[in-house]
């Protein structure tokens, strides 16, 4: 499935070439319409960026991150992401992300217990 997009140059004001946007999905082209297309995507991406991005930046703090180095940055994804797994376990008895956290903070003990665990 291919959506395109008309694009205007910021600076200029000048009509840029159309993009074409790839998207998979388990639906067949004739199942929506045009317009359904655009908000079955739309509502995908904002999703994410509610229920991963936003969560990333907001709570965890990621795009605070200082170092350039990419092997630091990368460990530190993986530690978010790992921390976001556990989370998902967790969310049943702690709805509140940040009271976790707090909860973690305050038992070092839980934090390698939960480590311990399988994911």
């Amino acid at each position: 499935m291919c959506i395109s997009s008309s694009r205007i140059h910021k600076r200029t004001g000048e009509p840029l070439a159309p993009l074409c946007r790839y998207f998979i999905s388990s639906h067949r082209p004739e199942d929506l319409t045009p317009d359904q297309w655009i908000q079955a995507v739309r509502g995908h991406w904002g999703g994410v960026e509610i229920r991963n991005h936003w969560t990333r930046d907001a709570i965890l703090r990621e795009d605070h991150t200082r170092s350039r180095n990419p092997t630091l940055v990368g460990a530190l994804a993986l530690l978010r992401s790992a921390l976001l797994a556990v989370y998902a376990r967790l969310r049943e008895n702690h709805p509140c992300l940040p009271a976790i956290l707090e909860n973690l903070s305050a038992n070092p003990h839980l934090c390698r217990r939960l480590i311990m665990e399988k994911l």
